[in-house]
């Protein structure tokens, strides 16, 4: 897979995750209000919506690791696919509750730098953004396009770094239950980081 061909797959991803996928998933306006009516305090919304999001990874790494050997090639696609859709869903629907429209290219831009977990700061700084200070919505749209561009590339190359990485481990799913722990306890690690780097910066408004 090229970096051009791992943004693509990010962006079809992104495009689901927020239109909903029918008979499976809301859009996430609609999961995100969800979690909004039921709790009036926008941090206790997302961390319950971000311990949810946590599960679903987990038990996704999990299924798709119990094939074993049989199903080693087209297990390693399926889970990528289906936790960077519930990544890029959690993202997104956190960056909706704290006032940002998900469907806006740097915000989406955004969510693909929390996805790189804890490359996210390093990504930025190297992008030309300066780190540690407090952004808005305003700010976030004045961010120019060359520098999401640079930020897109980035992204795509450490992204395939990392499954390169998370491709090594899953050859543990030639043992199949086994596989799938290791599979699912990978999942849940690196989501409670993406979630944590979303947080920081579409609610707490910290680059």
């Amino acid at each position: 897979m090229t970096n051009t061909q791992m943004i693509n797959v990010l962006n079809v991803c992104y495009d689901k995750a927020l239109s909903g996928v029918p008979l499976v998933s809301e859009s996430v306006s609609e999961l995100a209000e969800e979690y909004m009516k039921k709790h009036l305090d926008t941090n206790v919304a997302v961390d319950k919506l971000v311990k949810n999001q946590i599960m679903k990874c987990g038990t996704s790494g999990f299924l798709t690791g119990l094939g074993g050997l049989i199903t080693l090639p087209i297990a390693i696609p399926a889970n990528l696919s289906s936790v960077i859709y519930v990544q890029l869903r959690m993202i997104a629907c956190i960056a909706y509750m704290g006032g940002y429209k998900p469907s806006d290219d740097e915000v989406r831009t955004l969510a693909y730098v929390c996805l790189t977990g804890t490359a996210c700061a390093d990504i930025l700084k190297r992008s030309g953004i300066v780190i540690g200070e407090k952004i808005t919505t305003n700010l976030i749209k004045k961010i120019p396009g060359t520098v999401l561009i640079r930020i897109n590339q980035r992204v795509g190359f450490r992204m395939l770094t990392k499954f390169g990485t998370k491709g090594a481990i899953n050859i543990g799913k030639m043992v199949p239950v086994v596989g799938g722990v290791i599979g699912g306890g990978f999942d849940v690690a690196s989501t409670r980081i993406i979630a944590k780097n979303a947080k920081k910066v579409f609610i707490e408004g910290i680059l």
